[in-house]
This record gives structure tokens, C-alpha cells and sequence, in this order.
């Protein structure tokens, strides 16, 4: 065997050594495999010729496993096994199934991906979806993940980018405290809530509604929206939060917006490695979170200005 090159094992060989560790010998092996005795034993051979290590030992006419050999077993009979469930699943769903790794920054997935995602899974009974938070961007090629929702610009190396929605910001309180805002002023007199992760958002804020330069001191500061959103909810202060994130609070009269929503810099992008664009569940679960998002008419791609990404 060649040093720093990996073995090519064929999927005969494996099935064949498989067959006769399972078996207990050659004959049995070649019947259910539907091949003659000497294919087998060749097969087999030409397997420990591959690996440089014998996986059997030859007593007499008889084949018993070797150490290296009963170990290799319990890998190889796992990955037949995920081989034959995989063509058994193809069978089943004609290609339209599979498993899906989605990245989702924490607040997005909880506030408004999980709870619409039932949608998805019912149009896709064949899909699995995997969610698992990152607050980052990170490299595709490092990270097995299908895809990610970012906040931030289109600018993800080696990843297409698909413009998903701008983020619309509103400064919400409860009736009680939005009550004691006649103007938008009258913020400032209140104690006010800083997401640590958006330093900008009141800045900007305040700049829309004509308070450019006004003087502010938080009361509360917390990381992520999911913080900020039950401290609002709570009473605690007046925080400048995603529209997208208190959409069912501002319904419900929960909430209460004060002055108009703000445009942040940024926007949510769903990513994916360009090299997976044909995979079923992907393009799937894309065109889905697409048509939940955006209205019709309003999908674009890479369209969105660049401003550094925070997580939400």
C-alpha cells in the first residue's frame, strides 16, 4: 500500500467480506450474494491486499475474523446499513427527501422560524429539518451545514446569498408606558433598553424622528433580542426592537409602537454552499422561506446594502 494514500475499498468487497464474517464462510456468502465461491474469496482478498491487513485467519479451510477484522466489521455493517437506508429512503420519496442542517441566529429561529415552520413540514413530510443557533458567520467548508439565515450584508465567501427581508426597527412599550409618550421626545424621559449587539439602533432611531444629537442613558442593557423583547414585555423600559420579532405582541396590544419604524442598514439573507444548489431539501426550504418572508414580487438576490452583521 502506497504511504498517504487512502485505499480504494470497492462496495463488492465490503458487501463480500460482510457476507462471510455474517455467514460463516465463503459458500453461504456467494449464494446470497448471487456469486460463484471464487468471486468472493477474490473479492475478499483483494480487500485485505487493499488495507494491508489481514481481516481474517485461515485455519484449516476455515475463516474466523481476525482482531483488525471484527473491529472493521462493526463499521462496515454501519455504513451498509446507512447505504441501504439511503436507497430505501430514495425508493420511497423519489429523491425528495433528506435531512436539512439550517443555521438560524437564536431570536430569528425561536420568534418567527419555529413558529411558522409547521407549514413547511407539512408541504415536506420527507424532509427532516435539523435548527441549530450560530451568531456568526463561519466557513461552509468547516461547518457541515446545509444553509444559514444572517443578518447582516450578502457577503458570505465561497455561499450564494439570498435577499430574504430588510429589518424594520420600532421603538415598543407596553400600553402603559407607551401611554406616558405623547412624542417621540418623550422617550428619552423613560427608562430605555440598549441591545448590546445593535449599538446603532437607537442612534438611528433617533435620527428618523428628528432627535438627531439627543443625549441618552440606557436603564438596561442586554445581548440578544430574546432578552430585550420579555424586559419590554415585562415593563422594564422602551426598547427599540425588529419589527419581524413583535409582530404578534403589536397585534395582541401586548405592545405598542412608538413613532414610525426605522430601516436598518442590514438585512436577513438566507445562505447556502454554492455546490449544494441542487439538493432537493435545500431549494425546497428556500423557495418555502422565501414565499413566507416576502411578499411576491419582492425577492431579490445579493440586492441588499452591506453594513456589519450583529446577532438577533
Amino acid at each position: 500500500m502506497i504511504r498517504g494514500r487512502r485505499p480504494r475499498t470497492s462496495l463488492l468487497g465490503l458487501q463480500a467480506f460482510e457476507a462471510v464474517a455474517r455467514l460463516g464462510g465463503v459458500s453461504r456468502a456467494a449464494t446470497e450474494l448471487h456469486l460463484t465461491q471464487s468471486a468472493v474469496s477474490r473479492q475478499v482478498l483483494a480487500l485485505e491486499e487493499q488495507l494491508g491487513v489481514p481481516l481474517f485467519r485461515r485455519i484449516k479451510k476455515r475463516l474466523l475474523l481476525s482482531e483488525a477484522g471484527a473491529a472493521y466489521l462493526h463499521d462496515v455493517r454501519g455504513g451498509l446499513a446507512a447505504l441501504n437506508d439511503a436507497t430505501e429512503a430514495l425508493l420511497a420519496t423519489r429523491g425528495r427527501g433528506g435531512t436539512l442542517t439550517i443555521a438560524t441566529l437564536p431570536t430569528f429561529g425561536a420568534k418567527w422560524l419555529v413558529p411558522r415552520l409547521g407549514r413547511f413540514l407539512e408541504s415536506a413530510p420527507h424532509i427532516t429539518i435539523e435548527l441549530i443557533t450560530r451568531l456568526a458567520p463561519f466557513d461552509f467548508t468547516i461547518e457541515q451545514l446545509d444553509g444559514a439565515i444572517h443578518f447582516g450584508g450578502p457577503d458570505w465567501p465561497g455561499a450564494a446569498a439570498h435577499f430574504l427581508k430588510q429589518e424594520r426597527m420600532t421603538a415598543v412599550a407596553t400600553p402603559r408606558l407607551a401611554a406616558r409618550c405623547p412624542t417621540p421626545a418623550a422617550v428619552l424621559k423613560l427608562p430605555l433598553l440598549q441591545i448590546t449587539s445593535r449599538a446603532f439602533s437607537w442612534r438611528e432611531w433617533l435620527d428618523a424622528n428628528n432627535l438627531a444629537g439627543a443625549a441618552f442613558t440606557p436603564s438596561l442593557q442586554v445581548e440578544t433580542f430574546a432578552m430585550g423583547i420579555e424586559a419590554v414585555i415585562a415593563g422594564l423600559c422602551v426598547g427599540i426592537l425588529p419589527t419581524l420579532f413583535v409582530e404578534n405582541e403589536l397585534a395582541a396590544g401586548t405592545l405598542v409602537a412608538i413613532g414610525p419604524p426605522v430601516e436598518s442598514r442590514s438585512a436577513y439573507y438566507f445562505v447556502y454552499p454554492q455546490h449544494k444548489e441542487e439538493y432537493y431539501p435545500l431549494r425546497r426550504f428556500a423557495d418555502w422561506l422565501a414565499s413566507e418572508i416576502t411578499p411576491p414580487g419582492d425577492m431579490r438576490r445579493n440586492a441588499a446594502p452591506s453594513s456589519p452583521a450583529a446577532p438577533a
